[in-house]
């Protein structure tokens, strides 16, 4: 596996096609230099004769439907006589593609392949697969649908398919491997909190959720494996953090292996979670068709998770995501600024159109300003620059310090049941730390994070979230180094239920009865058209927090989901 990380980590560095024409042009022209001060037999009109003929030799261009075409059959033709060589040779990183093809038929025992090429969409060529998985004395029919891309080559422009894992497999990311034999944890037959089975087929969002319970439980719930193909993964990729206003994002923490067909069952062993089955279906159903909408339910005073969806049901965003929370962010900095005495709810704040600090100009949306306003309208407004304008009162580290010692974040240390994401609120400076007052800069957070922020101020204090009870394996969960003031905890609580009630988050909150409180923000990254939405809040003792990625104003997006998983708890 060493050899294909490090493959993959070589072809990262490739320069793009155009870089490369320009690369052999380049090298041409100092070989004519050279040749002509007598570096060399040649002299200059031979140089750039040569030169010029190493050019003609790159091919440039799109790509025509026949090299498309020609390229992915003498792909999929090699693959499927078994000349792993020659398939590897037809993809634009042979290296990395022979270690992972020999592995398709040694490893995962993957035999009689055919690969039924589709009708290329440009340079994308879909294909399906129809073989078997033979282990011992078991075998199963094996059958998906892949696709592969046709790239020119760097260097000299030739069309190869463009080599990823996912052409082997579509669940394959880079660096994993598919492997067959006996399963490394025994299969495990998840509960709800009432005792019912909890499978991917009636909660499609909890596919990876359970694939994470067998990962850490599968050995302790007392099952027996099972003969399977899985995917096997390897080292992921580092979170590719921006340090600009907007932010590059992406997802953290470790993903767990995948079954992708069971050639003899394992006998489950079982494990009950807290998860609330009227509650998860109701989350199911708010991010059903939102591909980018991500939420989470727990109960505020125990940490006690109620639902977790993901629309698309691929990556889980909601537990291990990794986003700049915008706004959402201001409840965590709100509570620092109260504590510090640089905000007082009903007392005047600014919120100028514009406010300077460390080189950066930040701004409101829209460039609104409030004139002779109090914290509480900036807060209930999203007023950037009422919190950017206290950076110079502020040491480096105070929002860490607040998001680790009172709301239990960045730590790395939370015991949820599955692999989390627990948010990261690293010491910046200069306009780094004002742009992570207001939840950009180096913040990172997922709707997990989010929905215990909004829960440490509805019960007083932090509870670790958790999805499998701490008395099943006697685990200890995380804990805070101190709580708010009386004073500090009031305030927020108004500033949250003024904004649940008039401000930002009134329009989704409307209907929610009871003791509530709300807050909105929108993450600017780069490379998106639309901000992502975020929404946090409370209702008595549910808290819950959703992104919609690329979703636009969180009150408009995320906030409706949020406020239905409330109502539906009653």
């Amino acid at each position: 596996m060493g050899s294909r990380r490090a493959a993959t980590e070589r072809r990262r560095t490739k320069p793009a096609v155009i870089g490369s024409v320009a690369a052999v042009v380049v090298a041409g022209a100092g070989f004519g230099a050279y040749a002509m001060y007598g570096g060399g037999a040649g002299g200059e009109d031979s140089a750039r004769t040569k030169s010029a003929a190493a050019a003609e030799k790159v091919k440039s261009g799109p790509l025509t439907a026949a090299e498309v075409t020609s390229t992915a059959q003498r792909f999929l033709t090699a693959w499927q006589k078994g000349d792993v060589a020659g398939a590897a040779a037809a993809t634009d990183d042979a290296e990395a593609a022979k270690a992972l093809l020999a592995g398709y038929a040694k490893d995962a025992h993957i035999k009689d392949a055919t690969f039924t090429a589709g009708t290329p969409a440009g340079e994308k060529v879909p294909f399906s697969v129809k073989a078997t998985v033979a282990y011992e004395k078991t075998s199963e029919p094996l059958a998906y649908d892949s696709a592969l891309t046709v790239v020119r080559r760097a260097g000299d422009g030739e069309p190869r398919v463009d080599w990823h894992a996912s052409v082997v497999h579509p669940e394959l990311r880079d660096g994993d491997e598919l492997v067959t034999g006996k399963a490394g944890d025994p299969p495990v037959k998840a509960l709800d909190r009432d005792g019912g089975e909890i499978t991917a087929a009636e909660y499609p969002s909890l596919g990876t959720v359970l694939d994470g319970l067998r990962d850490k439980y599968g050995k302790k719930a007392g099952g027996t494996p099972g003969v399977e193909l899985r995917v096997v993964r390897g080292k992921a990729e580092e979170d590719g953090a921006g340090d600009g206003k907007g932010a590059k994002e992406s997802g953290a923490g470790e993903v767990a292996d995948k079954t992708l067909l069971e050639l003899s069952k394992g006998t489950p062993g079982t494990l009950k979670t807290t998860l609330d089955p009227a509650l998860q279906a109701a989350a199911e159903q708010q991010v059903a068709g939102k591909k980018g909408a991500s939420v989470v339910l727990m109960r505020a005073s125990t940490g006690e998770i109620l639902a977790v969806a993901n629309g698309g049901h691929g990556f889980n965003t909601a537990f291990l995501g990794s986003l700049a929370p915008g706004s959402t962010m201001k409840v965590v900095t709100a509570s620092m600024l109260l504590e510090k005495d640089l905000a007082s709810v009903n007392e005047k704040h600014p919120c100028p159109k514009y406010f300077t600090y460390g080189g950066w100009k930040f701004q409101n949306d829209d460039k609104f300003e409030i004139k002779d306003g109090t914290f509480k309208a900036s807060f209930a407004r999203s007023c950037n620059t009422a919190f950017i304008s206290q950076a110079p009162e502020l040491k480096d580290d105070d929002l860490t310090r607040q998001a680790k010692e009172v709301f239990g974040l960045s730590m790395n240390n939370w015991s949820v049941g599955v692999s989390t994401f627990d948010g990261r609120v690293p010491v910046q400076s200069k306009a780094q730390m004002a742009a992570s007052l207001i939840g950009q800069g180096g913040v990172r957070m997922n709707p997990l994070n989010m929905a215990s922020v909004s829960a440490t101020v509805k019960s007083g204090s932090f509870h670790q979230p958790y999805l499998v009870p701490p008395s099943v394996d006697g685990r200890k969960l995380a804990t805070a180094s101190r709580t708010m003031s009386d004073g500090t905890l009031a305030a927020l609580r108004e500033l949250m239920s003024y904004t649940a009630a008039y401000g930002t988050a009134a329009e989704a909150m409307a209907g929610v009865s009871g003791d509530v409180g709300a807050k909105t923000g929108s993450a600017e990254v780069d490379g998106q058209e639309k901000p992502n939405g975020w929404f946090t809040a409370y209702r008595g003792d549910l808290a819950a927090a959703g992104v919609v990625q690329q979703g636009g104003h969180g009150g408009d997006t995320a906030g409706p989901i949020v406020a239905a998983l409330l109502k539906a708890g009653g």
